[in-house]
């Protein structure tokens, strides 16, 4: 898909990532909505990006998402392109998880991408045209310990994206799965960072994350994984997972010490 003139609505726009992804997005001549809860934030980005629109709003309910959505589609008239991009995270062993945010990572991870498309997709078959972009992970399809939660939250959007896909094969609504590894941004807590360094974790510079992003969008892909050698981790996973156990097993070992706040 072309970006420039094109009416692009962003989740995530006034986090770490989302920020530079607008900047880049406009820089290729997008009309942009940008769309976050923080407020302040997000007013911060939209006030640098010239023409760009911010729409505060709570993508963790499904009122939320259709009040956003609606607000998206008055400011642009319209839209071509929506990229789902808000998320969270969250890095414990699963019998300390806290049950609300169990809940409150489902519904920003995985329901706000649904409940958005969703309220989007019915402007998008009336003009035949448009392209739904789900930011996921590598956790999305290698379930990494520890990231219990934040695991399941991708292996469902990813499950949403190829199936929503397959329901649109005879549109012209397109849908693509990016799936980046680690990357490092604000949302990794410091305690996530060091247990990154101990255990080798490969983390990917968000401003490499984006050019891929924009390059995936450009050439009309339907999926796609970032880096090596986790990209192929995901067909082997696919294939034996039992090999994966083993290779992860003392990793998880290390990471266990970091999340059980032991290390």
């Amino acid at each position: 898909m072309e970006i420039r003139n094109k009416r692009v609505v962003l989740t995530g726009a006034a986090g770490g990532m989302g920020r530079i992804l607008a900047a880049e997005l406009k820089k290729k001549g997008a009309i942009l909505a940008l769309v976050d809860a923080n407020a302040k934030a997000l007013n911060e980005v939209s006030g640098g990006l010239e023409g760009s629109y911010p729409v505060a709003g709570d993508l963790s309910s499904a009122e939320g998402c259709r009040k956003a959505a609606e607000a998206c589609q008055e400011v642009l008239g319209g839209i071509d392109l929506l990229i789902n991009l808000a998320g969270i995270s969250s890095f414990t062993a699963y019998e300390d998880e806290n049950p609300d945010k169990v809940e409150l990572m489902m519904r920003v991870n995985l329901l706000a991408p649904m409940w958005l498309a969703r309220a989007i997709l019915p402007s998008m078959l009336a003009q035949n045209s448009g392209r739904i972009v789900n930011v996921g992970s590598i956790f999305g399809s290698i379930g990494f310990a520890y990231f219990t939660t934040y695991s399941a939250t991708k292996f469902g959007l990813r499950g949403f994206s190829e199936a929503l896909r397959r329901e649109l094969a005879d549109t012209k609504i397109k849908v693509t799965y990016i799936a980046p590894r680690a990357v490092k941004t604000p949302m990794n807590s410091d305690v996530i960072m060091k247990m990154g360094e101990a255990t080798k974790m490969n983390m990917d510079a968000p401003e490499d994350v984006v050019r891929k992003i924009i390059a995936a969008i450009n050439s009309d892909r339907k999926d796609i994984y970032f880096g090596f050698p986790e990209a192929l981790f995901v067909r082997i996973n696919v294939m034996f997972p039992r090999l994966v156990d083993k290779a992860l097993a003392a990793q998880n070992r290390i990471a266990r010490k970091f999340a059980k706040n032991e290390a």
